[in-house]
């Protein structure tokens, strides 16, 4: 039987681990390594060396560049902060310069407030509307804002916004109050356009030849009561109905000529007469300002003019004394001028 033969091998390659450690090793032992460095001043005096390794100086080396670069970073950071925070302070600036000139405005707006609220009060007083639930809801509401000035006195910033609660009561107030004026004026209106009170020659002013009282009779010569007002201007002019009404006489006669006679609430009558032409018809219902005929010469008449009356129940009255209830006692006025010229 043949014997075995042990066959050895020698290592003679490397593992990656030894590659690994040794690469260490030597980076290590380079490290090590030391420099001398030698500070030689100018004056004759010792010479100052010392050793380091290598591994110590790159160490602080890479410690020096980093603090650099962090310097240089802080110093861009805090010179944009910087700068972000002059322009907030510019901005704070303009903001405290625009408030300012809001406040001023507040003020203002507050003042021109008081003043209105004055006047309409003088106003509602004489359209005799004033009423105690207004005059208590304003109290309620002074008191309230009593509270709040107290509040901001301990807190300014609370100063403006109380002043515009203010403002938005005193104009919610102003607005129910102008709501009552214009009721008031809406019924005036509509009691205006009951009574003979409007002008009524259309788009012209006349002439006023015969005002109402005695007078002499242009035909006759003798003294007699002139029962309304003689307006005149020319053919054709537009007479309109002075006050809503209804129809209840559109004839002809041989003084008045084409005549129209409407009947008024309250009582009233008017009359007008000498039309050239006549656009209504008894039981007609006319609203204040609709036109109703054309001036005219017919009947008894001198030239072309209108006959007005104003009579209440069977009373005539003087139309004038209505007609001043609104504007058209300033039309009067200058046409009684013209009439003072004409005789």
């Amino acid at each position: 039987m043949a014997g075995k033969k042990r066959i050895r091998t020698s290592g003679t390659g490397s593992s990656p681990g030894r590659k690994s450690m040794s690469g260490m090793g030597k980076f290590g032992r380079a490290g090590r390594q030391k420099l001398t460095i030698m500070l030689i001043p100018h004056s004759e005096k010792r010479v100052f060396n010392f050793q380091i390794s290598i591994l110590a100086l790159s160490f602080i080396s890479i410690l020096l560049i980093s603090l650099v670069v962090t310097f240089v970073w802080l110093t861009a950071d805090f010179s944009g902060t910087n700068d972000l925070l002059a322009s907030r302070s510019r901005d704070l600036e303009h903001s405290e310069a625009s408030l300012e000139t809001l406040r001023n405005e507040v003020n203002q707006l507050i003042s021109s407030t008081e003043t209105f609220q004055k006047t309409l009060s003088g106003t509602l007083e004489n359209l005799g509307v004033a009423s105690e639930s207004r005059d208590s809801s304003y109290n309620r509401s002074g008191d309230l804002t009593t509270f709040f000035n107290v509040e901001s006195v301990d807190d300014g910033s609370l100063s403006e916004t109380v002043e515009i609660q203010k403002l938005k009561t005193a104009l919610d107030q102003s607005v129910s109050s102008l709501d009552e004026i214009g009721q008031v004026l809406k019924s005036q209106k509509n009691l205006l356009a009951d009574i003979p009170t409007l002008w009524p020659l259309k788009g012209v002013q006349g002439y006023v030849t015969a005002i109402f009282g005695p007078s002499i009779h242009p035909f006759s010569g003798q003294w007699y009561l002139h029962k309304g007002v003689d307006l005149a201007y020319g053919y054709g002019v537009p007479i309109v109905a002075t006050a809503n009404g209804r129809v209840i006489e559109a004839d002809y006669d041989d003084g008045f000529g084409n005549y129209v006679i409407i009947r008024h609430k309250y009582g009233f009558y008017t009359k007008y007469a000498h039309f050239q032409r006549t656009y209504v018809r008894a039981g007609q219902e006319v609203t204040q300002g609709d036109v109703i005929g054309t001036m005219g010469n017919t009947g008894l008449s001198t030239g072309p003019h209108l006959h007005y009356e104003v009579r209440i129940g069977s009373q005539v009255v003087d139309p004038i004394k209505f007609l001043n209830m609104t504007d058209n006692h300033d039309i009067f006025s200058r046409v009684t001028r013209n009439l003072q010229q004409y005789q």
